[in-house]
């Protein structure tokens, strides 16, 4: 039993489980964000351009409700609805996505400088050059 454990403490600890940890708790507040949105910002313009319609409502009704049943019916606006969602959360990821890989591009390009050893290379190189040009 003490084995095992030492064997989960040793699992646990390790870097990746805690970044994957750390990744499913942002990415759980992030869906949050990107759901409020889709569904606060951004489909009431699309609802507002396509008439203020409601797409939940549509369904195909197979059997309608009696005094014993509940209606039967095939709710495809609701199905709508999630594709519709679910375009527009994958295209706010994407430009979210486009606008952080810009960002690590111009970080990317910035020059950095040569490292210690490089650069007193670099310099000993030039005062030679300076010795046999005299």
């Amino acid at each position: 039993m003490r084995k095992f454990i030492a064997e989960f403490k040793e699992f646990i600890s390790r870097g990746n489980v805690m970044d994957m940890a750390v990744g499913i708790i942002i990415g759980t507040a992030f869906t949050a964000i990107v759901n409020s949105l889709v569904n606060d910002i951004v489909m009431p313009v699309i609802g507002l351009i396509i008439g203020g319609m409601d797409f939940t409502s549509l369904k195909v009704v197979i059997a309608p409700a009696t005094a014993s049943t509940a209606e039967v019916a095939i709710s495809y606006g609701v199905f709508l609805q999630n594709v519709i969602n679910f375009v527009l959360i994958a295209l706010v990821v994407f430009i979210f996505i486009i606008g952080i890989n810009r960002l690590h591009r111009k970080e990317e390009k910035s020059p950095e400088a040569p490292p210690a050893d490089i650069a007193l290379l670099t310099e000993i190189r030039d005062l030679l050059k300076e010795e046999k040009e005299k």
